[in-house]
């Protein structure tokens, strides 16, 4: 279930949002930025909205990319599974906005304490339509592969990142169910170990999608494996700061 928060306002996919954080932190949320639909990414998207609804006049700002956000708005706020925020109260004074945003070009999310937040979506190799981030505040940045397999163009970007502090990436499945993590296109400890053969800096490189039944699988291999770069598991409710 997969939630990052930066800087108490922005947040990075909406796995578990509402689990996470009391209704007060969530009101601070202003900007949700989706990497993909899958539902560990998304679940509590719906019932963040529903949370802030009424307390706030400014709209939340949903950001994807255009299939995305037509899977967003057809699954989710489609008024079956859940009402359409975008037109409520009213469709000139929504309580959802929806940004577009384009692979390779930078946005800007701004009002963020500490600075403007810009983020750069990059393609990844993942079974859905799915962006990775690099995302910079000042003179820091910081990457996110989100879910993916193998992939080269977010690698090649971080390459080329000024200041990259840390790379958040996955790890789901343990060695032995390699085939299950090609068709899936999810990573395993070996095939992370490639991976980071690609990233030229060193920053630390933080994993996120342990698949839970596999958990002390994967955590003994990680281990075990020869990586090109310092790597740790990312902890629940932890703050990080880069």
């Amino acid at each position: 279930m997969t939630s990052f928060l930066i800087n108490d306002t922005v947040a990075i996919d909406a796995g578990a949002i509402t689990r996470a954080l009391e209704i007060e932190q969530q009101r601070r949320i202003r900007h949700v930025v989706i990497t993909h639909t899958h539902s560990d990414h998304t679940a509590t998207l719906p019932f963040l909205i529903e949370n802030i609804f009424g307390f706030d006049d400014d709209a939340v700002t949903i950001y994807s990319t255009r299939r995305v956000l037509a899977n967003v708005k057809r699954h989710l706020f489609n008024n079956d599974t859940w009402p359409d925020f975008s037109r409520i109260p009213n469709h000139l004074y929504p309580s959802v906005r929806f940004v577009e945003i384009t692979a390779g070009e930078p946005f800007t999310i701004g009002g963020v304490e500490g600075g403007d937040l810009e983020i750069t979506p990059i393609p990844v190799n993942h079974i859905v339509p799915t962006v990775g981030l690099l995302i910079r505040q000042a003179q820091s940045s910081i990457g996110f592969t989100s879910d993916t397999g193998p992939t080269e163009e977010f690698w090649e970007r971080a390459n080329r990142t000024e200041n990259l502090e840390a790379v958040i990436t996955e790890c789901s499945f343990p060695n032995r169910l390699q085939a299950i993590a090609d068709i899936s296109l999810h990573l395993t400890p070996g095939t992370l170990a490639e991976e980071l053969k690609k990233l030229n800096t060193g920053p630390l490189v933080r994993l996120y999608h342990l698949k839970p039944p596999y958990l002390d699988e994967i955590r003994a291999e990680l281990q075990t494996t020869p990586f090109s770069h310092p790597v740790e598991e990312l902890e629940q409710d932890r703050v990080y700061d880069f």
